[in-house]
């Protein structure tokens, strides 16, 4: 459930993680539970600098796909919003009123996929693209098994713990 969110996560940061922290739990769909997965996850990242980036996700959410994310820094914050269904809002003495995220990601990433794959044909038609590495991957894979272990063991893990 948070795969993507650890590559986000290290291309926003711009530097490697050293140590992750994470709790979950099953809360909302006890099926998710009885397969050994969590549907509630809350997770830590720590970088050599001292960079922290927090993640935090839900199989569920009672108003839509909701993902968005906020980077803070010293001198501004950069924040990416939900794809809504549509972009009105209303503004009335009786509060506010706008649409709710796009329900499941096929919706929201329908362009992102076309455009994957056109990046995927360019490639295999010898285009020069850049396209995440399988060192991108691997890093993908190592900060999930430190979120597992460090759900399991409850305390911070050295990303040195898991191999490479």
């Amino acid at each position: 459930m948070t795969i993507h969110d650890f590559d986000m996560a290290r291309f926003l940061l711009g530097e490697e993680i050293e140590e992750v922290t994470a709790q979950a739990s099953c809360m909302v769909d006890p099926a998710i539970g009885e397969a050994g997965d969590f549907d509630t996850a809350l997770v830590t990242l720590r970088t050599a600098s001292g960079k922290l980036a927090q993640i935090s996700n839900s199989r569920r959410a009672s108003f839509g796909y909701d993902q968005r994310f906020e980077v803070h820094g010293s001198e501004g914050m950069l924040t990416a919003g939900n794809i809504n269904e549509h972009s009105l809002t209303s503004y009335t003495a009786e509060g506010v009123n706008g649409a709710k995220p796009m329900h499941f990601f096929l919706e929201r990433y329908e362009q992102a996929y076309k455009a994957e794959l056109e990046t995927f044909i360019a490639a295999l038609n010898g285009a020069d693209v850049v396209v995440p590495t399988m060192y991108d991957g691997l890093q993908a894979i190592r900060l999930a098994e430190a979120a597992l272990l460090s759900v399991a063991e409850g305390k911070t893990i050295a990303l040195s713990r898991i191999g490479a």
